[in-house]
Formats: C-alpha cells, structure tokens, sequence
C-alpha cells in the first residue's frame, strides 16, 4: 500500500491514542468516581495520585507516556517526514488534552508530550525530564517542575538537534508544547502566585 495512503490514518490513531483516558478509567475501577469531578479536574497523573494514590499515578503516568511514543514510532515506521512527525505528535497532544470520549476535556500534556519527545529525541526528553525532577525534588510542585520542563523543552530541542534536518519541525512542535502546557497550567500558575498551590501530598484546592 503507498505510505501517502497511511498518513490520515495515521494522524487518526495519533489522535485516538492520545485521547485514550487512562486516568479517567483507572480512577472509575477503582474508586468508582468520575476523576474530572475530584481534586484539580485533570484526568491526569497528578490528579490520579491525589484520588487513588501512588501505584495507580505511576501506571497512568507510564502508559499516558506511552501513548505518544507509540504514536511517534508508528509515524516514523511509515517513513513520516519530520513536518508530517510534527503534525503527528500534534495530534496525540491533542487527544490527550481534549479526548473525544470524556467531551473533551482531559489531561494537561505533560506525560504524553514526555511520550511523544521520546520518540522524536530521547535524549532532550530526558534531559527535560531531569529537570522536571529536580524542581520538583526541590520545591514539591508537580505544577512547577512541568512548566519549567515545558519551558526548557523548545530550547534543548533546537540546541540539540542543530545541523539536523529536523531541527526546524521538532522545535516547532516543542515551541507548541511549551505553549499547550503554559496555558493548561494557567491555573496553578495564578495558585503559585498566591502562595495556595498544593504541594506533593496535599490536596487540590
């Protein structure tokens, strides 16, 4: 089959692979509750630890993560083009931000775009994930630890893949990240400024 034939597909599983609510479906079987009703509303990891605790979090995390790795390796598997890897790791943002199956309204894209920069350049991930452990080791702030990871992200990206032909499309789909993360974070971003952010442990406001 031409791989051009592939390429809406494509973007389609992206979409639906990051907009598979894993938060939502572990916190409903096992704690039978709606998870966008509890704590800060994300359907995220965070929010996870807060209502069914540390076990659960760390699945959700790992397989939110997943999602966009698997999205970004399937695309590059057809052959996709840095730009069309771009449009492809929009779309499992995405998905996971405004999943179909809970009216859109999801996660913060935090652990998928970790997924999703795994797969383009595991090494900026993880050095962005370094950072994110760090901030919050030190001030015990998921909130923060990820805005400062989200805003290291676009720069590591463009230093780190300098002379690549990727350089232009990766950074560009870091630079939209950074932004979807910010404005995802706007809330805890006006709580840390009133000194009434939730720190490691605490409950949301």
């Amino acid at each position: 089959m031409n791989p051009e034939a592939l390429w809406l597909p494509c973007l389609l599983a992206a979409y639906g692979l990051g907009s598979i609510p894993t938060g939502w479906l572990v916190v409903k079987w096992l704690r039978g509750v709606d998870l966008r009703q509890q704590g800060s509303g994300s359907t995220g990891a965070t929010n996870v630890l807060r209502v069914a605790g540390r076990w659960p979090a760390l699945a959700v995390l790992l397989v939110d993560a997943g999602k966009g790795t698997v999205a970004i390796l399937l695309a590059k598997g057809l052959g996709a083009t840095p730009w069309q890897q771009l449009a492809v790791g929009l779309c499992a943002l995405a998905g996971h931000v405004w999943p179909l199956w809970l009216r859109f309204r999801g996660g913060k894209a935090v652990a998928t775009g970790l997924g999703v920069f795994l797969g383009l350049s595991p090494a900026v991930a993880l050095a962005c994930l370094g950072s994110f452990l760090m901030v919050l080791a030190s001030v015990r702030m998921v909130s923060a630890a990820s805005l400062t990871a989200g805003v290291l992200l676009p720069v590591l990206m463009a230093w780190g893949t300098t002379g690549s032909a990727a350089r232009l499309p990766y950074t560009l789909l870091a630079l939209a990240a950074m932004a979807l993360v910010i404005w995802r974070h706007r809330g805890n971003m006006k709580r840390i400024r009133m000194g009434q952010e939730p720190r490691l442990g605490q409950k949301a406001p």
